[in-house]
C-alpha cells in the first residue's frame, strides 16, 4: 500500500513540475554582480547577535543563521523533526525502518504529504514547517527584515541537502536510510516541502529568495563508501527538492565545501552552484564544458573565495590578496572561451564554506574579508 501511494506522489510531484517552470522569470529579477553572500553557520550563541553580524556585512542578500553551538541547531538535527520512525533516545537518533508502526506513520505521512501538495490542507499547520525550537534563526531572520524600511536585493535561506541528509541519518541497525527506497523517499520529500515552505514565507518581503542546498556529502560519491549509489538516485533526490523551491518562485543553489562531481550538479537544474574556489579551484576547472554551459544558461557561480577551512589562511590573506587571487581563476575561466563580462555578472563572493566551527575571531574576518572584496570587486568594474 506504501508504495501505491509513493509511486501516485511521485506521477503528481513531475506533472506539477513539468506545469511550473518560473527559473527565467526569476532569474530577471536577480542580478549576482559580484555581491557579498554567506554560507549558513555562525561561531555564536545568541541569534539576535548572529543576525546583527549578517546585516554588518552582508546586508543587500542577508541570511538566516544555524549556531552550531546549539546541538538541536546541527545540520542533520535542524530538519528531522517530521520524519517518520523517528526515535530520539538521550544521546542517540536514528530512524526506525521495520513493523507496523513505521508503516502506520508512512501512511500518515503520504496523505499529509499529498494532502498539503494538493491544496487540501494548510502546509502552514502541517509538519512541513521549520520548527521554532530547532531553526530559532530563520524565525529571529523573519523578525528582522520585517524591520527593514525597504527589501535587500535578495535573502537566503538554507536547507540540508537531501542526499547529505539521507546519508547521515542511520536506521536501527546503523544503516543509512539512503539505501531504504522507502524511507529515503519520505526524507527527500520532508526536505522538499520544508525548503518550499522556506521559499514561500521569505517571498514575503517581495524580493528575490535564495535557498542553498547544503551537500558535504557528495564529497564522498564516487568512493568506495558509496559504491552502490547510483548517479540516477542522487539526480532524482536533486529533481524533487529543487521543482519544490522553484515552485515557490525561489532560485535554487548547492553547496559543496570541498570536492565533489561537479558535473553532476552542473548539470542539475540547480541556478547556482557553490564551491570552495580558495583550495579546490583546480579540480572544479576539470569540468570546461559543464561550466560553459551552465553559464551560457544564465546561471550563477557562488565563488567560496574567503577561505575557512585553516586558520593559517585565514590568518594570512587580505581583501586585496584574494581579490588577486579570484582575477587569476577568472583569468583561467576566460581561456574556457567564457568572457569576463558574463563571470563578472554571474558570480556571487562568498566564504568557501560556514563559519560555525571557527573562532569567533576567525568567523568575524571572514564576513569582513567576504564583504572587503565583494567592494573592491564591485567598485573596480563600475557596477
Amino acid at each position: 500500500m506504501i508504495i501505491e501511494i509513493k509511486s501516485f506522489v511521485k506521477r503528481l510531484l513531475v506533472k506539477k513540475i513539468n506545469q511550473f517552470n518560473p527559473k527565467d522569470e526569476i532569474m530577471k529579477k536577480f542580478q549576482a554582480n559580484m555581491l557579498p553572500v554567506l554560507i549558513g553557520s555562525l561561531p555564536v550563541d545568541d541569534h539576535s547577535e548572529a543576525i546583527e553580524l549578517v546585516f554588518e556585512y552582508t546586508p543587500q542578500i542577508p541570511l538566516w543563521v544555524q549556531l552550531p553551538v546549539h546541538k538541536e541547531e546541527r545540520m542533520i538535527n535542524q530538519f528531522m523533526s517530521g520524519m517518520p520512525g523517528l526515535i530520539v533516545l538521550k544521546d542517540k537518533t536514528f530512524i526506525n525502518s521495520t513493523g507496523d508502526k513505521v508503516d502506520t506513520e508512512l501512511l500518515q505521512f503520504y496523505e499529509e504529504y499529498m494532502a498539503v501538495t494538493e491544496g487540501t490542507a494548510d502546509r502552514n499547520e502541517s509538519r512541513f514547517v521549520l520548527d521554532e525550537t530547532t531553526a530559532r534563526g530563520f524565525f529571529t531572520f523573519m523578525e528582522r527584515v520585517k524591520r527593514l524600511s525597504e527589501s535587500p536585493v535578495a535573502v537566503k535561506g538554507q536547507s540540508t541537502g537531501p542526499f547529505t541528509f539521507c546519508t547521515s541519518v542511520n536506521d536501527e541497525n546503523g544503516m543509512a536510510i539512503f539505501y531504504n527506497e522507502q524511507i529515503r523517499d519520505a526524507a527527500v520529500k520532508l526536505i522538499a516541502q520544508k525548503a518550499g515552505w522556506q521559499a514561500k514565507k521569505m517571498a514575503e518581503f517581495g524580493c528575490p529568495v535564495i535557498l542553498f542546498f547544503d551537500e558535504p556529502g557528495l564529497t564522498g560519491f564516487g568512493s568506495s563508501a558509496f559504491i552502490s549509489v547510483t548517479r540516477e538516485e542522487i539526480e532524482a533526490c536533486f529533481e524533487e527538492v529543487i521543482g519544490a523551491v522553484h515552485t515557490e518562485g525561489g532560485l535554487v543553489g548547492i553547496h559543496v565545501c570541498a570536492n565533489a562531481d561537479w558535473s553532476l550538479i552542473l548539470e542539475s537544474a540547480a541556478d547556482i552552484v557553490s564551491f570552495d574556489a580558495y583550495s579546490f579551484f583546480e579540480k572544479f576547472l576539470l569540468y570546461p564544458e559543464q561550466i560553459k554551459k551552465f553559464l551560457a544558461s544564465g546561471r550563477i557561480l557562488a565563488w567560496g573565495i574567503v577561505p575557512t577551512l585553516k586558520a593559517e589562511d585565514i590568518e594570512k590573506e587580505n581583501a586585496d590578496s584574494i581579490v588577486a587571487n579570484w582575477e587569476e581563476k577568472v583569468s583561467q575561466l576566460e581561456k574556457l572561451g567564457i568572457s569576463r563580462s558574463t563571470i563578472k555578472a554571474q558570480s556571487l563572493i562568498t566564504p568557501s564554506c560556514g563559519t560555525g566551527s571557527l573562532s569567533l575571531e576567525h568567523a568575524t574576518k571572514v564576513l569582513r574579508l567576504t564583504k572587503e572584496v565583494s567592494d573592491i570587486l564591485r567598485k573596480k568594474y563600475k557596477i
